[in-house]
């Protein structure tokens, strides 16, 4: 893992949707490969790298609990987004005071992950690895970001680290079958999700390829 990192996550609170639950919100009980590409990006993003995640170690017993959440009920249509533009005016905003809806959701709680990812340079001519790898580093080690990273919604914040080799593990053991997972998002062909069968081993999630056989739409 030439052009690997490894970085540790963890937070009070975390919430990783599954998509097929559409009404109240149901975590995964993992976090998602895409939602760690998300703390990835938030610490260090260029347009000439793409994050890859590889692996996602579970440092702390999976455990659930029920709150209760606002959110917006409704959104601004993209026809009134494109009339504004064009005309160049239009009222486009919300008031969360007329579209505030109280939702029950399961959430994790008390997580702590270790993110194993390594970048892959898409701008041609960029051989500035090690100097990609030296930025990211060096803003984890001082706790910079370019937005405060998530776990899966923006109210549950994620505090992180940089991790040497070694110096952590897991409290869980055997083997354990987690179902399909949202894998991520491909933004480039019509958004289309992909999906994994997740097996978590000894605490540890092992992520394929996005475009391996083991991803499907």
């Amino acid at each position: 893992m030439a052009h690997g990192v490894k970085i540790k996550v963890w937070g009070e609170y975390a919430l990783f949707s599954r998509p097929e639950m559409k009404v109240e919100r149901v975590s995964y009980d993992v976090m998602t490969p895409s939602a760690a590409r998300g703390v990835l990006e938030a610490i260090y993003w260029k347009p000439s790298i793409r994050w890859v995640v590889e692996r996602i170690h579970v440092l702390k017993p999976i455990r659930f609990t029920n709150i209760r959440r606002n959110e917006l009920g409704g959104k601004i249509a993209t026809g009134s987004v494109r009339r504004a533009m064009a005309e160049g005016k239009g009222r486009l905003e919300v008031f969360i005071e007329e579209q505030r809806q109280q939702r029950a959701a399961m959430v994790l709680r008390d997580v702590a992950y270790v993110i194993e990812a390594r970048f892959e340079l898409t701008t041609p001519g960029d051989v500035n690895t090690g100097k990609h790898k030296d930025t990211f580093a060096r803003r984890a080690r001082a706790g910079r970001c370019f937005h405060r990273p998530y776990l899966g919604c923006r109210e549950f914040p994620a505090f992180f680290e940089w991790v040497e080799e070694g110096g952590f593990f897991s409290p869980l053991t055997g083997e354990k079958e987690l179902g399909w997972m949202l894998h991520d998002i491909d933004f480039t062909d019509g958004m289309k999700a992909g999906f994994f069968k997740a097996v978590m081993v000894d605490g540890v999630l092992n992520v394929p390829p996005f475009g391996s056989r083991e991803v499907r739409a």
